[in-house]
């Protein structure tokens, strides 16, 4: 059977898959007040667990990213989903804060692969012009498994224990898994697809290319470093958002658990807006005859713009002025988290960007494991309202980088066909 527009079943597709995996990922942070208790960690010892999570997945990302260019999408990303499935259901045997690191670890190696592996997918399926769209959507998937986590974990808490709290968010990723290997197939091979759509995502795609670029050459490009930069300095925010809202809610604001799963999924719902308006912002502003990559940056820099809410944090009068600060800040970092990744799409070629993306997110990931730690170390001593601060800061610095740096973002082109010399005549 023949389905129209099929590209975006495939959004709705890897949607889902990002949902599971941070609703698994998302966990810990709902957790925090009720662990720290359970389990008697100090504040600097949740951040050590934080941590290992950050820094194995700061590691994977790159490899993950070179497995699924290398092996394809389709098994590789379904044995990442199940491994990161395992990797949470194994928390729920954690005695203490050094065992709870060592599985949030193993999740970390295998999560690594979801976005990666969603934009690698968007750059099978999309034209360029549609690509910030694609990515707003499937990058929902983010916010809403964060969203939904603060719900589904409480009750499962209250209803039975923290430990099957992380069985029940894990098993749903092996459900993910399965449904993945079913259903995905890329353009050139999908039995669903029709002749009509196969032909336009092909029209609008750079001549394929069986050479493979080497890691060094994408480390090495200018294109990388400009995309970099930004990202490492807006990833601290989502980081912060997604492991320290419960725990600044518990012991600043005085919230209880079920208080926590009543307000702290709200700034994952603004950031669900945001990262769908924001990819839709990029075409808007081409049909009123921005270029493509300026219309990316247009919508990275106001997002920069509305980071500078939740950068004030500390000014805010009540629990709920806060809460409301946090949204607008989950807004604006989805806008600028997609339109980055989106970037990453335009400028590398369909086979190198699952690569490139793996780089581009470590980058982020290292800054936002140095932040978190750095939230461990001050937050008891300092208070969170100044570390607060530093997000807004951060992503207009990386604003400026890209505003600054757009000219030398190029899209990919293949170079044309070397003419044959002629033969010497005799």
């Amino acid at each position: 059977m023949r389905i129209r527009n099929l590209r975006w079943w495939m959004v709705a597709l890897i949607c889902a898959g990002t949902m599971a995996n941070y609703l698994a990922r998302n966990s810990l942070g709902v957790l925090a007040p009720e662990l720290k208790s359970a389990l008697t960690m100090t504040t600097k010892q949740y951040s050590y667990v934080v941590g290992a999570f950050q820094l194995a997945y700061t590691v994977m990302q790159p490899i993950a990213g070179v497995l699924v260019d290398r092996f394809g999408l389709r098994a590789g990303f379904a044995l990442f989903g199940l491994a990161w499935s395992a990797a949470n259901m194994l928390h729920a045997l954690a005695i203490g804060w050094v065992s709870l690191a060592f599985y949030r670890g193993l999740l970390g190696l295998a999560e690594a692969a979801a976005i990666p592996s969603g934009i690698k997918a968007v750059a099978e399926w999309f034209p360029p012009r549609e690509r910030s769209v694609a990515v707003g959507w499937f990058n929902a998937g983010t916010s809403l498994g964060a969203l939904i986590a603060p719900p589904i974990v409480a009750a499962v808490t209250i209803w039975a224990s923290w430990r099957w709290a992380f069985v029940v968010t894990g098993a749903i990723g092996i459900v993910w898994a399965a449904a993945w290997y079913a259903c995905y197939r890329t353009p050139e091979t999908h039995p669903s697809i029709t002749a009509e759509e196969r032909a336009m995502i092909a029209a609008d795609r750079p001549p394929a290319t069986t050479k493979r670029v080497a890691a060094r050459e994408i480390l090495g490009s200018e294109r990388f470093w400009i995309i970099a930069v930004p990202r490492f300095l807006a990833e601290p925010a989502w980081q912060t958002f997604s492991f320290w809202i419960p725990l600044y809610l518990a012991t600043e604001r005085g919230m209880n658990l079920q208080q926590i799963a009543l307000f702290a999924w709200l700034p994952f719902l603004a950031a669900d807006a945001g990262g769908i308006l924001g990819g839709y912002l990029s075409p808007w502003l081409m049909r009123r005859g921005v270029a493509l990559i300026p219309s990316r940056v247009a919508g990275i820099a106001l997002g920069a713009v509305l980071m500078i809410a939740p950068g004030c944090i500390g000014l805010a009068a009540s629990p709920y002025a806060a809460i409301a600060l946090f949204c607008v800040g989950g807004f604006a970092h989805q806008m600028i988290s997609g339109l980055i990744n989106t970037l990453s799409a335009d400028v590398f070629a369909p086979a190198e960007v699952g690569t490139a993306n793996g780089f581009i997110g470590q980058a982020g990931w290292i800054g936002g494991l140095i932040f978190s730690l750095l939230i461990g170390q001050l937050a008891d001593g300092f208070g969170y309202a100044p570390l607060f601060g530093l997000l807004g800061v951060f992503d207009l610095i990386g604003a400026a980088v890209l505003i600054l740096f757009m000219g030398r973002l190029t899209l990919p082109r293949t170079p044309p066909p070397r003419t044959p010399l002629p033969e010497p005549s005799r």
